[in-house]
């Protein structure tokens, strides 16, 4: 494939706002529940420091969540990057793409394998990177995520006849 602008955005997968609402609600819901119990029904010590700081670190990250789900995953020919700019991943990097029933992936979404391995990098309900891993999806629709998988299979065939 030859692309005339190397900035053209191929495919872009976002949280739907569905998903996002009910993701954010269940977990600020969660937060707000353990520090409630923790605070004005007060187990042992122990047990209210524990479910205080449980508390604490739901809304944490629902606020991480909201941050990262406010954002896109958009693919270029050039590569996979967040909307923000942060790359995720460089074309000629990714050494493979797992789709599979069985794959350790996100949910509605698809797994990348790059060559080498990168920093680690978490955004909740978008996309997170391990290693040499990378998870696209999460709290996006299953149809935007299976387009931009199909777009980098196709990248990657095309790849592989070349050289």
């Amino acid at each position: 494939m030859r692309f005339e602008n190397e900035n053209e955005v191929l495919a872009t997968v976002r949280a739907s706002a569905g998903r996002r609402i009910l993701g954010l609600g269940a977990l600020g819901l969660l937060g707000v529940l353990l520090i409630y119990i923790s605070l004005f029904h007060p187990p042992a010590l122990g047990w209210r420091v524990f479910l205080l700081l449980m508390g604490i670190g739901a809304l944490w990250g629902a606020d991480l969540m909201r941050r990262a789900t406010a954002s896109a995953v958009e693919l270029t020919p050039l590569g996979l990057r967040d909307a923000d700019g942060t790359v995720i991943a460089p074309v000629e990097e990714i050494e493979a793409i797992d789709r599979g029933f069985f794959a350790f992936k996100p949910s509605n979404g698809f797994l990348l394998k790059t060559k080498a391995a990168q920093p680690g990098i978490w955004r909740p309900g978008l996309w997170w990177r391990t290693g040499r891993r990378i998870g696209v999806g999460g709290m996006t629709p299953g149809y935007q995520s299976k387009v931009m998988a199909e777009i980098i299979a196709a990248m990657l065939l095309e790849r592989g006849s070349d050289g």
